[in-house]
C-alpha cells in the first residue's frame, strides 16, 4: 500500500514540476524574459525543496558551474511558510511514540525558523531544560527522492544529446547532490555529527566554543532536539560588545576553532555563514547546524594548506603546483604555463585596485569570490576539474573573510600569529 501511495504522490509530483516549467515557459513567450541565471533561481525558487537545495549547490559550487550562475544562485531564499502546529505536533507524536507531555512541558507552538526541509521550535522538556525542536516536514524525504530521480533522468537524457557539455558531467553532479541531501534529512546523523564534534572539542581542550547537547531520548530521524542557545550571530558587533569585550579576539577563537577540525576532526563545519555561527551570552562561540559537512582526505588537506601558504607569498609555481595535486585531471599539466596564466590574472587584479581607493568591505568580497573563481576557471582551462570539498572549503574561508572585514579589519590573517590557520 505504501509503494503505491509514493507512487501517486511521486507522479503529482512530477505533474507540479511539469506544472511550473510551464508556466514560467508561457511568461517567456509573453514577454517577461529576465537572465537566464536569474530565470533559473526564480523557477527554482517556485518549484520548492529540493529545487532550493539545488541552487543553493550552485552557490556553494564554483568549481561546477559557470560564474554567473554562482553568483545569482547567492540569493537563493531557503525561507518557507511555517506549518500549522497541529501538524508538527502530529509529527513529534508519531515520532516520540508516546504522550508528548511525559517528554515536553510545553512547545511553543510559533516556529523560530522555517526552511525547506524543516522547521524549528522552542521547548522545555518536563525535566526543565530548555531546547529547540527541529521537525522534518512531511513528505520531504519522498519528493526530494522524486526530484531528484527526475533530474538524473534528464540529465543522462542531455548528456546524450549533447555530449560535448562545456562542463563536468550533469549526472555526476545530480549523484553528489542527491547523497548530500538525503544526508541532510537523516537527523540521527546530524546528531551524531553534533556528538563528534563536542568531542574534538573536549579533546582539543577547547573550552571557548561549543555546540547544543543533544537530548537523544527525544531525538530520532524526523526529529532532533537539541539544547537551546541564547546568543547573537557573529556579524552582529554592536550586540557582541554586549557579550564578549574583545570581537576580535571572538572572531579568532571561531577561526582557530573551524581550522583546527580540518585536520582534528573527521569532518568540517561546511556553512559557517552568520546564522550558524553565534556569540553565546558566557562569550563563548556556539557552532550550530551540522546538516551540512564536509570531509577532506589529509593528502588534499595538505595541498590546499601548501595553496594557502603559497598564496600568502605570492609563489605562483607552489599555487600551480597545490592546484594540480588537488585538482583531478587525465592529461598531462605543465606547471609553468599554469603559473605564468595565475601571475597574470595576479597582476591583472592588482592593476584593478589601486592602492590609493579607499576600502569598500562589499567590494572585497566581491573581489575575493571573482579571484578564487578566475582561478578554478584558469585551472580547468588547463585540464583540471577540482572536487566539491575544495570548492566548500573556500567558500568557508570567504565567510571569515567577511567576518574579518566586519569584526577586525585592521587583523591581517596571513600574519597574525594568533591564528593556526594551517596547524
Amino acid at each position: 500500500m505504501t509503494a503505491v501511495t509514493n507512487t501517486l504522490k511521486g507522479a503529482f509530483r512530477i505533474g507540479q514540476t511539469l506544472s511550473v516549467l510551464g508556466r514560467t515557459g508561457v511568461n517567456w513567450m509573453l514577454g517577461e524574459r529576465p537572465p537566464a541565471p536569474k530565470l533559473l533561481r526564480q523557477t527554482f525558487e517556485s518549484l520548492g525543496a529540493t529545487y532550493i537545495k539545488l541552487g543553493q549547490f550552485i552557490a556553494s559550487s564554483p568549481t561546477f558551474f559557470p560564474k554567473a550562475y554562482v553568483e545569482e544562485f547567492q540569493y537563493c531564499l531557503d525561507r518557507t511558510p511555517s506549518l500549522p502546529f497541529s501538524v508538527i505536533r502530529r509529527i513529534i507524536a508519531e515520532e516520540l511514540d508516546r504522550p508528548i507531555d511525559q517528554v515536553f512541558a510545553e512547545i511553543d507552538p510559533v516556529a523560530l525558523a522555517s526552511a525547506s526541509i524543516a522547521q524549528v521550535h522552542a521547548a522545555r522538556l518536563v525535566t526543565g531544560e530548555d531546547v529547540v525542536i527541529k521537525v522534518q516536514k512531511p513528505g520531504v524525504e519522498n519528493t526530494l527522492l522524486t526530484d531528484l530521480n527526475f533530474l538524473y533522468l534528464s540529465a543522462r537524457i542531455l548528456e546524450t544529446l549533447a555530449p560535448k557539455l562545456s562542463w563536468t558531467s550533469l549526472s555526476g553532479i545530480v549523484e553528489e547532490i542527491q547523497r548530500t541531501m538525503m544526508e541532510e534529512c537523516d537527523f540521527i546523523k546530524e546528531a551524531n555529527n553534533l556528538k563528534v564534534f563536542r568531542d574534538f572539542l573536549h579533546n582539543t581542550h577547547n573550552e571557548d566554543a561549543t555546540v547544543p547537547k543533544v537530548y537523544e531520548h527525544c531525538s530520532t530521524r524526523r526529529i532532533l532536539t537539541m539544547e537551546r542557545f541564547y546568543g547573537v550571530p557573529l556579524t552582529d558587533l554592536e550586540s557582541i560588545r554586549g557579550y564578549a569585550r574583545d570581537p576580535e579576539r571572538t572572531l579568532i577563537t571561531a577561526m582557530n576553532t573551524w581550522f583546527a577540525s580540518l585536520t582534528q576532526c573527521e569532518f568540517f563545519h561546511a556553512d559557517v555563514h552568520a546564522g550558524n555561527l553565534m556569540v553565546l551570552k558566557d562569550g563563548r562561540v556556539g557552532f550550530i547546524d551540522f546538516g551540512i559537512v564536509g570531509r577532506i582526505r589529509p593528502d588534499t588537506w595538505q595541498a590546499v594548506s601548501d595553496f594557502i601558504s603559497a598564496v600568502m607569498v605570492g609563489n605562483f609555481d607552489g599555487v600551480a603546483d597545490a592546484m594540480i595535486r588537488i585538482g583531478i585531471t587525465h592529461e598531462t599539466v605543465v606547471v609553468s604555463d599554469l603559473a605564468n596564466d595565475l601571475r597574470k590574472l595576479y597582476q591583472q587584479m592588482d592593476r584593478m585596485v589601486p592602492d590609493e581607493v579607499p576600502y569598500q568591505p562589499e567590494q572585497a568580497d566581491d573581489d575575493v569570490n571573482n579571484i578564487l573563481m578566475e582561478m578554478v576557471k584558469i585551472g580547468e582551462s588547463h585540464g583540471l576539474h577540482f572536487p566539491r570539498e575544495f570548492a566548500l572549503l573556500l567558500k568557508q574561508f570567504l565567510y571569515f573573510d567577511r567576518y574579518v572585514h566586519i569584526l577586525a579589519p585592521e587583523m591581517d590573517v596571513f600574519m597574525d600569529e594568533r591564528l593556526n590557520m594551517l596547524h
